[in-house]
């Protein structure tokens, strides 16, 4: 990694992930988080489980879902950013 590249925080990645996950993420910044999963245990597994909450969510049937487990998901996540 080019030395001038600030190294990313464990609290960015987490911000990141997703991005990572879909491809967004600029050049630069795919390469500070690949650079950090590298170095970074605990993100790396952080990641991984990412990962698979994803595989496994996305085969999940939407009847699987009650409308109290939805409206719970929704209230949970609503406002993370900015908390």
């Amino acid at each position: 990694m080019n030395e001038q590249m600030e190294q990313l925080s464990c609290q960015e990645l987490v911000e990141l992930v997703t991005d990572y996950l879909e491809g967004a993420l600029s050049e630069e910044e795919r390469l500070r988080f690949e650079d950090h999963i590298g170095r970074c245990g605990g993100c790396k597994i952080y990641v991984e489980q990412i990962r698979q909450t994803i595989f496994v969510l996305g085969h999940l049937p939407e009847e699987a879902l009650t409308p109290d487990a939805e409206r719970e998901l929704l209230e949970a996540f609503r406002g993370w950013r900015t908390a």
